[in-house]
């Protein structure tokens, strides 16, 4: 099945951006007070240095045509002219594959320019400051975002940020896969994740009926435009989860924005319940909860993966996965925007692969004998 042309892969194989050094991060945004707050938080931070701004796409590109070299830029999408959403295509090549910040108010408003974006290929989306919001937490998420799109840079002495996350690894040892069948697909990402997620249904049989489930980190504003993204993406209905949806064959379940998709059994079915307790990763939609409970619900029957994302929430609902019979399956360093979560299953010496989206999909077509 090929995808449509808007989401087909504009960052086919991204490598870890491993240089000594500050971390050279470029602003693309038509606001100077935007460029301004934003080259702040870079230039106040010991571990990176603000290469260059841009006010307009079009200006961003003649500047990486001329040999402007960064890891990270912060991209605007509503510009004069063509706009940050059309340059970005253009924005990835010449910047040979650098990561893309999308820097977008979270709202309803421009949700889909943002979605559509992620689909091809910017890594992650981060608040745009506002007035009064310019604080130290806000520098400090910004800041640790930055960090771990660029793969892991010197530990920052200025502003407290999360934890570097690094695409180094050794070999992990697979885990041989169960031959149980499989009643369903469960789905979880962060970080990088939506392109991710195209690109694994770009590869995917329609074919293919089994039940999907998807948990992504999103804001709840975002989460019906990800849900229409997905039903483009795969060419499967998607619904976003509610108490009492069922799993239904050819179609994809979404976990809302502002609680976690968990399962119970009732009259022999799996169920979908939304669950708001605490969680390790302190993520909310979480992974683990869905993970977890569709281990225990559907006896282990249930190819888990885990694509490109920051932390490590998913850790713990693949283990219970696996000791109920289940199967996980872990994107690779090298196609993730954030080797994060899925290098929590791998390093759990618990998935049974780890390859790019589109081979883990093909894994999962040969798993369920649908060729390709």
């Amino acid at each position: 099945m090929n995808a449509p042309s808007q989401f087909r892969s504009l960052r086919q194989h991204p490598s870890p951006k491993r240089r000594r050094g500050p971390i050279p991060v470029m602003v693309v945004d038509d606001s100077l007070t935007a460029r301004t707050v934003l080259g702040k938080v870079i230039d106040r931070s010991s571990d990176m240095v603000l290469a260059d701004t841009a006010s307009s796409a079009e200006q961003a590109i003649a500047k990486l045509n001329h040999g402007l070299k960064v890891d990270v830029i912060l991209l605007d999408l509503e510009m004069p002219g063509m706009g940050g959403l059309a340059g970005l295509p253009e924005i990835l090549e010449k910047s040979d594959n650098a990561s893309v910040l999308v820097v977008s108010s979270l709202t309803a408003e421009g949700a889909k320019e943002t979605i559509a974006a992620l689909s091809m290929g910017a890594s992650d989306v981060v608040q745009k400051p506002e007035p009064g919001k310019f604080n130290a937490e806000y520098r400090a998420e910004l800041a640790g975002r930055i960090r771990a799109l660029a793969g892991g840079s010197m530990p920052e002495q200025v502003e407290v940020a999360a934890p570097v996350e690094s695409n180094d690894v050794a070999a992990p040892v697979l885990r041989s896969a169960s031959n149980s069948r499989i009643d369903c697909i469960a789905i979880g990402g962060s970080t990088g994740g939506i392109h991710s997620l195209c690109q694994f249904f770009a590869a995917l049989p329609k074919a293919i009926s089994t039940p999907i489930v998807i948990t992504q980190h999103l804001p709840s504003a975002f989460v019906q435009i990800f849900a229409d993204q997905m039903e483009s993406a795969s060419s499967r209905p998607a619904r976003i989860a509610k108490d009492g949806s069922q799993l239904v064959p050819g179609e994809i379940l979404i976990a809302p924005g502002d609680g976690h998709l968990s399962f119970v059994k009732k009259g022999g079915e799996a169920i979908a319940k939304i669950t708001n307790e605490a969680v390790a990763s302190g993520c909310c939609p979480s992974v683990d909860p869905m993970l977890a409970s569709l281990a225990e619900v559907l006896d282990g029957h249930v190819v888990g993966v885990v694509l490109s994302g920051m932390g490590r929430d998913g850790q713990f609902g693949a283990k219970k996965l696996v000791e109920k019979g289940g199967i996980m399956l872990a994107e690779s360093p090298e196609s993730c925007a954030v080797w994060g979560m899925p290098r929590g299953v791998a390093e759990a010496g618990i998935a049974s692969e780890i390859a790019d989206p589109a081979e883990l999909a093909k894994w999962v077509s040969m798993r369920l004998a649908v060729a390709i």
